[in-house]
């Protein structure tokens, strides 16, 4: 049996669903502003429209490198079937932990951007309660999911592709524990974003891609050639009168 299938029905637990819940308010914030033709979804999480639902864009498309009735395109993540410079607005939904190559994932993201488009990923917290969990579970916590990315990293990479960012939020405040209905409500996030860090499941990140300002610089000749102009219209005392040249001359001759 794929993984599929043991994420979708990790997602219909209480844990699950209320993880994903969280996770939906997030999204909707995060694209609240975030406005044009094409928004991407990359990986399929819940449903085909729990996160594209909340897309500001004239277009959204959902992908997916594992086959799917569920996705628009099919393509692999090192080389997407996207134009370079076509999307607004990228999610990445517990992607990075699924997808062959993280790294070549995030390049293909930052080649299809646009100039001050946004990405938002979700990934789950490798540390505290949760990344314990996934340490002593054999498949992965939730199953499937073996390589959890650590947030500063994650962070680390995106400023070195040029991303700028805004936003990072922990959420799903709660013990790993998907049938104890009690513990899965815990209290309120922001209480336990700050008093409780360790019961952290999963975060949220978002960045806007760096606009590069283009700086028109003139060119060398030009540049020499104003210089030489100002220096040959400028003043000059220091030479004496062509006419006065040859009047010494001519005294020394008849002295001679």
């Amino acid at each position: 049996m794929n993984e599929t299938p043991i994420c979708d029905r990790w997602l219909d637990t209480p844990l699950g669903r209320r993880c994903l819940k969280a996770e939906q308010g997030l999204v909707r914030q995060a694209l609240e502003h975030a406005f044009g033709e094409q928004f991407l979804q990359i990986g399929l999480w819940g449903e085909h429209d729990t996160f594209t639902r909340y897309a500001r864009t004239q277009r959204t498309t959902l992908l997916d490198w594992r086959p799917r009735t569920a996705a628009q395109v099919l393509s692999d993540t090192h080389a997407l079937a996207i134009t370079a410079a076509s999307v607004d607005a990228v999610l990445l939904p517990h992607t990075l932990e699924l997808a062959p190559s993280s790294h070549a994932l995030l390049r293909e993201v930052d080649r299809v951007l646009r100039a001050d488009g946004r990405i938002v990923v979700l990934s789950f917290n490798p540390n505290g309660l949760w990344g314990l969990r996934q340490v002593v579970s054999s498949g992965g916590y939730p199953p499937g999911h073996r390589r959890p990315m650590l947030e500063s990293r994650l962070g680390d990479w995106l400023k070195l592709l040029s991303f700028d960012i805004d936003k990072r939020t922990r959420y799903c405040h709660t013990f790993p524990l998907e049938r104890v209905r009690r513990l899965a409500t815990f209290p309120r996030e922001d209480w336990a974003r700050r008093w409780l860090p360790v019961l952290g499941g999963g975060y949220m990140l978002s960045a806007r891609k760096r606009i590069h300002p283009m700086t028109p610089i003139r060119p060398r000749w030009r540049r020499r050639r104003l210089n030489v102009v100002g220096g040959l219209v400028k003043p000059t005392t220091n030479l004496p009168h062509r006419g006065l040249r040859s009047a010494p001359c001519q005294g020394r001759a008849r002295g001679h």
